[in-house]
């Protein structure tokens, strides 16, 4: 899949909205309203939504965003996160990769280091860090998620536990104001807790439209991990719980970019 940005954010956009008229849309964007509708034709031919006399309605509200499309939301701001959690990242080091687009952000901007052995879940992942020749790369075995990259199930579970890694690093679906880390299946929570707890130093990698994004699968606290590295300092609510806590949150540059 090949979105643009503002289709991305079309998508994303129905994912809060029953329907959209095309005419809001070409308000929204500046554009008009024949880009809007090839926009929405783009989306329509890739299973993202469903025309409707006038506009757009999502062909369906439930689970997460399909890859292609989370590739390019946001992407300034993903940049931006990878850029200084590479910076902090030395030569050398071991890390595991959960699953997410920030976290595969992440290892495009380590591809100029050495040395490291990576260790992930994700396909993308591993094949983005198979380019680098000083890398050892391990990839584990278990069931692929249709349209995710990934694998999941216990086989995962038992790959990540197999290690103690440097670094752990891992996105999630949304944060609850109460610093709830939330995704959308368990195996998506049991295989952050199992790099979480098999790594000496976890990052958290999450752009500022996941605070208050809404995800049904509760799994650990916001204040459990090392270091939360995002793009925008986080709502009150949130920021109070880390001042709180142990953790570290890292506000990145986007001149780092």
């Amino acid at each position: 899949m090949d979105l643009t940005a503002r289709q991305a954010e079309i998508s994303d956009l129905l994912r809060q909205e029953e329907f959209i008229t095309v005419e809001s849309l070409a308000d929204k964007f500046n554009v008009t309203t024949q880009t809007v509708r090839r926009d929405i034709n783009a989306l329509c031919d890739y299973g993202q939504a469903r025309r409707r006399h006038g506009g757009v309605e999502p062909l369906s509200t439930d689970g997460n965003l399909a890859y292609g499309t989370r590739q390019v939301l946001n992407r300034v701001a993903k940049r931006s996160i990878a850029k200084e959690v590479a910076n902090q990242i030395p030569n050398g080091s071991s890390i595991s990769l959960g699953i997410g687009t920030t976290p595969e952000m992440v290892v495009r901007s380590l591809l100029k280091h050495k040395n490291l052995k990576i260790y992930t879940n994700n396909l993308i992942i591993a094949q983005t860090a198979s380019t680098n020749s000083s890398f050892e790369v391990y990839c584990s075995g278990g069931r692929i998620r249709s349209g995710d990259f990934d694998m999941v199930g216990s086989p995962v579970e038992n790959f990540f536990n197999s290690y103690k890694t440097d670094f752990g690093i891992f996105g999630v679906a949304g944060v609850d104001m109460d610093g709830a880390l939330l995704d959308f299946s368990d195996e998506e929570v049991q295989i952050r807790r199992v790099i979480l707890d098999n790594c000496r130093e976890s990052l958290l990698v999450l752009d500022h439209e996941k605070f208050g994004r809404v995800a049904h699968v509760r799994g650990g606290q916001i204040q459990e991990v090392v270091k939360v590295f995002c793009d925008q300092t986080p709502p009150s609510e949130i920021s109070q719980i880390i001042i709180d806590s142990e953790a570290e949150f890292v506000v990145c540059d986007k001149e780092l970019m």
